[in-house]
C-alpha cells in the first residue's frame, strides 16, 4: 500500500509539473485560443539545452495558426499559460497553470524574420526584450499563478516595425540544482511590431548555443537552509542577453 500511495503522488506530481504558453492578448484584447501562436501538442518540458526544440519547441498542435498578431510598440502584451491546451487537465486541477512548486523566471525573445507564418526557426537570432526572474521574494511564476496563467510584459517602444517569431519560456528551477534539472517550456507566436521605432539590437542569442547546463540561471539551488525557494538568499540572475534599452537606439 505505501508502494502505491507513494507511486500515486510521485505520478500526481509529473501530471502537475507541466504547462503550455497558449494565448495572447495586446492591450487587454483578447487575441483567442491559440491564434498566431506555435502551441506544442504536448505539455513536456525540454531540459537538452543542445536540442532545436529550444528555439519554438516541437510537435506542434495541428492546425498552426497561420495568424501574425500585430502587436504595437509600446503595448502591453500578455501571455497566457495552462497546464493542458485550453487550461486545466481537469476539474480541481492544482496544477492549472502550473505547480506552485515551480518557480523560476519568465524571459521573452524576438527574433527578425520575413514572414512570421512560415519562418524555420533555425539559425535566428533572438535578443531579449523582457525578462522577470526573483523581486522581493516573488518569482515570476508565482506573479502568472496569482493572475491565472497570465503574465504581461511590456513591448519596448524602440522595436523596429516588422515581423517577429516572438520566443516566450518558463524556467522551472525546483530541480535545477542538478545538471539537467531545469525544465523549459516555451511557444512562439508570431508577431507583426508596429510603430516607429528605429532599433535592431545587434547582441543576440542563439537556440540552441547560448545557454549551457552550466549557466548561473540554468544550473542554481534557489532553496535556502530552510527550503524557502528565494534564491538560496543570494538572489537570481536569468540566463541569457540583459534585456534591450531604447537608450541604446
Amino acid at each position: 500500500m505505501r508502494f502505491s500511495i507513494s507511486l500515486a503522488l510521485t505520478m500526481v506530481t509529473a501530471i502537475n509539473a507541466q504547462t503550455i504558453f497558449q494565448k495572447l492578448s495586446i492591450n487587454g484584447v483578447d487575441q483567442g485560443s491559440l491564434t498566431g501562436i506555435r502551441v506544442p501538442g504536448s505539455n513536456t518540458s525540454i531540459t537538452d539545452l543542445t536540442s532545436n526544440a529550444l528555439a519554438c519547441n516541437t510537435g506542434y498542435h495541428q492546425p498552426v495558426s497561420s495568424k501574425v498578431v500585430q502587436v504595437p510598440a509600446g503595448s502591453i502584451v500578455g501571455t497566457k499559460w495552462g497546464h493542458v491546451i485550453g487550461g486545466a487537465m481537469f476539474t480541481g486541477d492544482t496544477g492549472n497553470p502550473i505547480a506552485e512548486n515551480e518557480k523560476g523566471p519568465l524571459q521573452v525573445y524576438l527574433a527578425s524574420v520575413t514572414n512570421a507564418a512560415t519562418a524555420g526557426t533555425s539559425g535566428l537570432k533572438w535578443f531579449k526584450v523582457a525578462s522577470v526572474g526573483l523581486s522581493n521574494g516573488m518569482w515570476a511564476v508565482d506573479t502568472m499563478i496569482t493572475n491565472a496563467g497570465w503574465w504581461y510584459f511590456t513591448m519596448p517602444v524602440c522595436i523596429k516595425p516588422g515581423q517577429y517569431l516572438m520566443r516566450v519560456e518558463l524556467i522551472a528551477l525546483h530541480k535545477a540544482k542538478n545538471p539537467g534539472g531545469a525544465e523549459f517550456y516555451l511557444s512562439c507566436a508570431q508577431v507583426e511590431v508596429t510603430g516607429k521605432g528605429t532599433l535592431a539590437p545587434t547582441i543576440t542569442a542563439s537556440f540552441p548555443g547560448t545557454y549551457t547546463a552550466t549557466d548561473p540561471g540554468i544550473l542554481v539551488d534557489i532553496y535556502d537552509g530552510n527550503g524557502t525557494p528565494n534564491g538560496g538568499g543570494y538572489g537570481y540572475t536569468s540566463p541569457g542577453p540583459s534585456v534591450v534599452s531604447c537608450d541604446d537606439s
